[in-house]
């Protein structure tokens, strides 16, 4: 059985781990990993707040179980963002989860991700000490690159306290070009002329419709942004460089059908809530193939940042999709659902990570995956 506990300070964070056998930290709970089956578990939730925010530098340094949506509203009104488009907003997600799982959206295809932005952070270690890397500004942020390295951890070299990120000004207005398909060769065709333009893309996604009975359909979706009387000819150009019947057709979103269609991807709102939902690294060279493989599946699935991420729901047990990932030479995060071990597919970077855990957590307080 678990037991929750929620400290109030950073010193509260070192009395537990110095006291504690084994720890699993939880922020928003919007994620499974934040529901572990034992051990003691950190409640990040009241170690909360954004410490400094600095307009004109484009930075702020926040307490790691600051919700993401606080966040967004402190910078909405500087016109600022975080372009890593964090997901699961809505949802109650946190700063320190989002850099703990190394989650980013799909404007990671323009601006990079959580790690390109992360420049500081405070963690406390498995000794219980608290360990400093990176600053509060981007002049600062130098030594070794501890902050890239607590990116997608886990939560198993120590417990996130405090984070600092750079931020940018919010584009003006956006607007998205909707292309459907028939099948996935001619959308990766669109997919792949909007990728060799290098055009000044915002997001690039690849939608799978799949529907009881029929072929799966497949919508190409490319969000521009920038100045309001410019968008209209900027996405005409966009139809040029696809390049195909279909894409003179397509259909141009902009203002609320725009938001809100990202807002779904970004909440994950178009996933099944009951299926298990999968982060994997994928590659363009892999999706006919994936395609293949998932074709008996029948279940709606996105191809997100340029089709370099695939976000997947799987409605049968982890086990046989971590079969199918390993097939194809893939890794997997799980987000939600029931597994022993959120790592899917296959396991890069494994000893580089034992060595890191056993400097940081010699006594194994923390989880490891």
């Amino acid at each position: 059985m678990s037991n929750l506990v929620q400290p109030k300070t950073v010193s509260d964070v070192q009395a537990l781990v110095c006291n504690h056998d084994r720890l699993v930290m939880r922020g928003g709970n919007s994620k499974s990993m934040s529901s572990p089956a034992a051990g003691t578990v950190i409640d990040l939730r009241a170690l909360t707040g954004i410490l400094e925010y600095e307009p004109g530098e484009y930075t702020f340094t926040a307490l790691a179980g600051t919700p993401l949506r606080e966040v967004e509203a402190a910078l909405a009104q500087h016109n600022q963002f975080m372009p890593f488009d964090p997901p699961l907003v809505q949802a109650g997600a946190t700063l320190g989860g989002t850099v703990a799982t190394g989650l980013s959206g799909s404007g990671r295809y323009r601006y990079g991700g959580v790690r390109d932005f992360l420049i500081g952070v405070r963690f406390v270690d498995g000794r219980g000490r608290l360990v400093r890397g990176g600053g509060k500004v981007v002049k600062n942020a130098a030594g070794f690159d501890l902050p890239k390295l607590m990116v997608g951890s886990l939560g198993q070299f120590g417990v996130i306290t405090e984070v600092s990120f750079k931020v940018f000004p919010q584009p003006e207005r956006y607007a998205t070009l909707q292309v459907s398909y028939p099948e996935v060769h001619a959308a990766l065709l669109g997919l792949q002329r909007v990728v060799d333009a290098h055009f000044d893309v915002y997001a690039l996604d690849l939608v799978v419709n799949c529907q009881v009975g029929a072929a799966p359909t497949y919508q190409l979706l490319v969000r521009l942004g920038g100045a309001p009387g410019l968008l209209r000819q900027r996405i005409d150009q966009m139809r040029t460089v696809i390049g195909d019947e279909t894409a003179m057709k397509g259909e141009m979103l902009i203002d609320e059908a725009d938001a809100f269609l990202w807002a779904t991807a970004r909440e994950f709102s178009w996933a099944p809530p009951e299926m298990t939902l999968v982060k994997v690294a994928t590659t363009v060279s892999k999706i006919a193939s994936l395609e293949s493989a998932l074709a008996t599946q029948n279940i709606a699935r996105r191809y997100a940042v340029g089709g370099n991420l695939l976000w997947l729901p799987w409605p049968a047990d982890p086990a046989t999709l971590d079969t199918l990932l390993v097939q194809h030479e893939l890794s997997g995060l799980l987000l939600r659902g029931n597994s022993s071990n959120p790592l899917l597919g296959l396991r890069r970077g494994q000893a580089f990570a034992q060595r890191i855990k056993q400097a940081l957590d010699p006594h194994q307080r923390f989880p490891q995956f």
